[in-house]
């Protein structure tokens, strides 16, 4: 299936006023599944809009396809993106450097060669943060240590792997990253130390979890509890 012709066809009718339309995710990847929806980043002039708005993220059904529709203006996409980058996860960046164009207009390039230097610099977090996503990991791996109840300990071992993923990416100057894209970042920072939190996870040993990722914790400056303000 052509999902570029699909994509310029929805463009048509929907945004036809749109400077610049990207597709982004599994499908600009390659790596369609059954479920996948067509992710496409668009950004043109307000009139692509109803009035008062300069932004919409929404879901459309076309031809079959579901499109999950980011669109803005260059003013708001400036808006969004920086609260993205706030949050350390730079997806509309992600989508608008590595995404795959359908609509090529004006706003492009220099929109390309403005962002990518920051998304490549890495998140700029603050050591406080760090301490308190510190802190939280400690707490999480308590509670899973003294959980005796076999759920209790299933969520908090998948709470301990995100909570202290996201941290690890962050403290070796990686973006966060989260849900399935979690293993996928983390896998690319570093595969073996990865696969030594992965593996007992994946086989249900939560003690040896814990284990392991009370190693990571130390190599991250040790527990943090006792004195730490929030």
């Amino acid at each position: 299936m052509d999902h570029d012709a699909i994509a310029r066809r929805f463009l048509q009718a929907r945004f036809a006023a749109a400077d610049t339309a990207l597709l982004a995710g599994s499908t600009a990847r390659g790596e369609r599944t059954a479920s996948s929806d067509i992710d496409l980043l668009v950004i043109g002039p307000a009139a692509m809009f109803d009035a008062g708005e300069d932004s919409r993220a929404a879901t459309y059904a076309f031809e079959g396809e579901v499109f999950e529709v980011f669109a803005y203006t260059p003013e708001a996409f400036a808006r969004w993106a920086e609260r993205d980058l706030a949050a350390h996860r730079p997806l509309l960046l992600n989508m608008l450097i590595e995404g795959r164009p359908v609509r090529s207009g004006s706003l492009l390039e220099p929109l390309r060669a403005r962002w990518r230097a920051v998304r490549d610099a890495g998140p700029r977090v603050d050591p406080h943060e760090l301490d308190l996503r510190r802190y939280i990991v400690t707490d999480v791996l308590d509670d899973l240590r003294d959980a005796a109840d076999p759920l209790e300990r299933h969520v908090l071992a998948a709470l301990l792997f995100d909570r202290l993923g996201q941290l690890l990416l962050l403290r070796h100057g990686r973006w966060i990253a989260t849900g399935k894209h979690l293993p996928r970042g983390l896998r690319a920072w570093d595969p073996d130390r990865t696969a030594r939190l992965a593996d007992p996870l994946l086989a249900g040993d939560h003690t040896a979890f814990a284990v392991a990722a009370a190693a990571e914790l130390e190599l991250l400056g040790g527990r943090l509890q006792a004195d730490f303000v929030r």
